[in-house]
């Protein structure tokens, strides 16, 4: 069987376009999700902010955290006055923290550049801090029905499925002649954007799955190529692995009088901004800063934790240190200051004010 190739994927793409524009929009209106709260708004704040938090988390996590982002930031204004430290902490347990710094600096943008509204086109909203094509297509349909597709992974693969593209995605040349397909089965109303592009996302998530498709109730399921083939799920074809790596560190768990030391992350990697005990990177390295023999014969060790990123297994080894004397808190204090000059002692009782890593958060809170 000859491969196919851009020319003939768009040349299929148009053939099919209305059954696939047409189908969607009279699926969702019937069968789609309509009980989310970003949906039936016309607000780009809210749109942006659930796209935002949906890349790579699933809907049931958002929702809490939509919901309280909206309480403490009612609109864009907010959110850019607010101080850093404050978003942070809503957004903790979230993961992925550039997300919360890029949404932070994307408001203050909208505020102080666009005079507190969004731009009104996806390549005018392209150039805002963390937003990048297929978020910028979202807002455009969604709010502004703009006739453009958004292509995120739910979407490349109810795309390339339901269009036979069975070419590796990992390639950029690959992955750009499916977008042009997928502008070529928009649907010809521009009123129909809004409904067709949750279609795509609904069908993604509810039928369109990545194992054990639902095919017979698809309302695509007589002119997908996938279905037709008899195997969806070698749909969509992506070679290229994310290479993980192993990390391992040594969390310094400081007590005296209620408290606990944490210091700030830098503004760059994992955890970038957000407040931690102190990481080191061996037993020695943390003996070392401890100091006193009898007070690394007080170090009680707490259970390994393996803390789970997208290309990182993160060994965290927690040993925790209880001071009852002044003078070692003092002591430790003027080590780890020296160490990282943002550290400070934090109340138990208010750690829910900051922003702490999920892990560590269970590990405090728990």
């Amino acid at each position: 069987m000859t491969a196919p190739t851009s020319a003939s994927l768009l040349r299929h793409a148009r053939q099919v376009t209305p059954l696939v524009a047409d189908r969607l929009v009279a699926w969702q209106h019937q069968e789609g999700r309509h009980h989310l709260p970003w949906q039936k708004v016309r607000d780009p704040y809210r749109v942006w902010l659930s796209e935002i938090m949906l890349q790579q988390t699933q809907v049931t996590t958002v929702l809490g955290y939509f919901e309280r982002f909206l309480q403490r930031f009612p609109d864009v204004q907010a959110l850019a006055a607010a101080p850093l430290d404050d978003v942070l902490t809503l957004w903790s347990g979230l993961g992925y923290y550039s997300r919360a710094r890029n949404l932070h600096r994307c408001a203050q943008d909208v505020v102080n550049l666009h005079g507190g509204q969004f731009p009104r086109g996806s390549e005018a909203l392209q150039s805002l801090p963390g937003i990048g094509p297929s978020t910028s297509a979202a807002i455009a349909a969604f709010c502004f029905d703009e006739r453009i597709s958004i292509m995120d992974g739910n979407v490349k693969r109810v795309l390339s499925r339901v269009l036979g593209w069975d070419q590796d995605l990992s390639v950029k040349t690959h992955e750009r002649a499916l977008w042009e397909a997928a502008q070529a089965v928009l649907p010809a109303k521009a009123a129909d954007m809004p409904s067709y592009t949750q279609g795509l996302m609904d069908l993604g998530a509810t039928l369109c799955t990545q194992r054990k498709p639902a095919c017979l109730t698809c309302p695509w399921s007589d002119i997908c190529k996938a279905r037709v083939q008899g195997d969806p799920g070698r749909y969509p074809v992506k070679t290229r692995k994310l290479k993980r790596s192993e990390r391992e560190s040594w969390w310094l768990w400081l007590e005296w009088r209620e408290q606990v030391w944490l210091q700030q992350m830098p503004d760059k990697g994992v955890w970038a901004g957000l407040w931690t005990m102190p990481l080191l990177d061996d037993e020695a390295a943390l003996a070392e800063v401890v100091g006193a023999a009898s007070l690394v014969d007080q170090v009680d060790m707490q259970p390994r934790i393996k803390h789970v990123l997208t290309h990182l297994d993160w060994y965290l080894h927690p040993r925790r240190l209880v001071l009852n004397k002044p003078a070692d808190a003092t002591a430790l204090q003027a080590r780890l200051t020296a160490l990282n000059d943002s550290g400070r002692w934090v109340p138990l009782a208010e750690l829910g004010n900051w922003g702490l890593p999920a892990p560590l958060r269970r590990l405090l809170q728990g």
